[in-house]
């Protein structure tokens, strides 16, 4: 059977990121938290915690992680229905861990954080990332459920089909006159600047392979991190980008941005993605996810 305690010094090590900042929080020394977890690697048989700064977890060690917070989602479920069951243990109010692309969380995802915390006091930790990639940190154990465009299944995961996010490309009427007064060419393409969210965003590129330019045809390109700051940019003139067309109606239908082909949009297919052993903990959430993507998505 594993030791609770050492799992939750472990959890409290990746979480605060030091072994002293982690005994803070459990009120112990911090040579309590380093036996603990050092008779539970001993046990496991292999790493669990990379010391450093931060102390990062392995591959192993997140998924200790993640199991421990299922069990606290277990129990506060059972808790919130069956009290009596319980009566002696400290409440711990479980915190989850989520991946979202920027795009959803700035759009539907809202709809179904909303009504997941008002059904439960359960905690959300939202962790920000590009849809292609938040399946990688599920696999690798760094959260407990995704968002994500990969439809092949994942290993030990269930995953059901949420729905398209509809991209179009835009920028402002003075950026179009500046740049594609002679139309929106694959020559101005490749001069033109464009918007880009952070290094792992792809989109930008995917749409332009689809109007006939190829990587090493890439044009100059800022880079912003900001789900409204993107957006802004492109209202302002910096470069043009791909927009969630639920995101930028309003901006459209004022004339602050304009389409630069309206007739090619990029539809995104996106799913929701957890283990399968925390189909029974995670029941509520995905019900919430799925209705909001159910509401919002095409």
């Amino acid at each position: 059977m594993l030791d609770y305690a050492a799992l939750q010094a472990l959890a409290a090590v990746l979480r605060e990121g030091s072994f002293e900042r982690a005994a803070q929080r459990l009120h112990v020394t911090p040579s309590a938290v380093s036996q603990r977890i050092k008779q539970l690697e001993e046990r496991a048989g292999q790493v669990l915690v990379q010391r450093g700064s931060p102390c990062t977890g392995t591959e192993a060690g997140r998924h200790l992680c993640l199991h421990l917070e299922q069990v606290a989602l277990l129990e506060h479920q059972l808790r919130s229905r069956h009290p009596a069951l319980l009566p002696a243990m400290a409440e711990h109010t479980p915190t989850l861990k989520l991946a979202v692309n920027a795009d959803s969380l700035a759009t539907w995802f809202m709809q179904a954080v909303a009504a997941f915390t008002a059904g439960g006091t359960e905690l959300l930790d939202l962790r920000i990332d590009d849809q292609e990639h938040t399946g990688l940190r599920l696999r690798e154990g760094e959260v407990l459920a995704a968002v994500t465009t990969s439809a092949a299944p994942m290993a030990g995961c269930d995953s059901w089909p949420l729905g398209t996010m509809r991209y179009i490309a835009a920028t402002s009427p003075a950026f179009m006159h500046r740049h594609f007064a002679q139309g929106v060419t694959a020559q101005a393409l490749a001069r033109a600047p464009m918007m880009v969210y952070d290094r792992n965003d792809r989109l930008q590129e995917q749409w332009l392979q689809t109007q006939g330019l190829t990587p090493s045809e890439a044009p100059p390109r800022h880079f912003l991190p900001s789900a409204g700051g993107y957006v802004r940019a492109c209202e302002i003139g910096m470069g043009w980008g791909m927009h969630p067309m639920a995101m930028v109606q309003e901006e459209l239908a004022q004339g602050r941005l304009v389409e630069l082909r309206p007739e090619a949009r990029i539809d995104v297919p996106l799913f929701w993605a957890h283990p399968r052993s925390a189909r029974a903990a995670l029941q509520r959430l995905t019900d919430c996810v799925l209705a909001a993507a159910h509401e919002s998505l095409h």
